[in-house]
């Protein structure tokens, strides 16, 4: 009986004089603040623009732009790849337009060469090929049909 009035009393003094922290309902909130599409575009080109960027940095820029539900205005893509250039990396250049075109969709035929207009003279002063250029738009082991390997006129 001691036993069960102790354990009582000792509830009692446990759940009064130890606090217990409050427990509130958080709620969070995802509309903080929203940047402007100019406000976008100038981090970006910032970004791509430090001097210090090295390979990693520069990789970890271009996998974010990706991740974004958007195709980057010329001026970002010209200062990804003037860093890329900045880097010596000209894969990584060829594999940022192939991303870009991958990102166009099914509007590619609208997008992308728009797109390549705006950048051909960046393109052309640092001397990045496009995928195109270098025929990585076709598939490498594509094979002729057999039906044209000997010409029209062949019987």
């Amino acid at each position: 009986m001691l036993r069960t009035v102790a354990g009582a009393v000792f509830g009692t003094l446990r759940r009064g004089l130890i606090p217990r922290p409050a427990v509130a309902a958080v709620q969070r909130s995802y509309s903080g603040a929203h940047e402007s599409d100019d406000q976008f575009d100038a981090r970006w080109e910032a970004y791509f623009n430090r001097p210090d960027l090295d390979g990693w940095a520069l990789r970890k820029g271009i996998n974010d732009i990706q991740g974004v539900d958007l195709i980057p205005e010329p001026k970002i893509v010209i200062a990804c790849l003037k860093a890329c250039r900045r880097a010596n990396d000209h894969s990584l250049a060829v594999r940022f337009l192939e991303a870009l075109k991958a990102k166009c969709g099914g509007r590619v035929q609208e997008i992308y060469p728009w797109l390549l207009s705006e950048i051909r003279p960046t393109l052309n002063e640092l001397g990045i090929a496009t995928p195109e250029d270098l025929g990585y738009d076709k598939p490498e082991l594509a094979v002729r049909s057999v039906y044209d390997m000997h010409g029209p006129d062949h019987k």
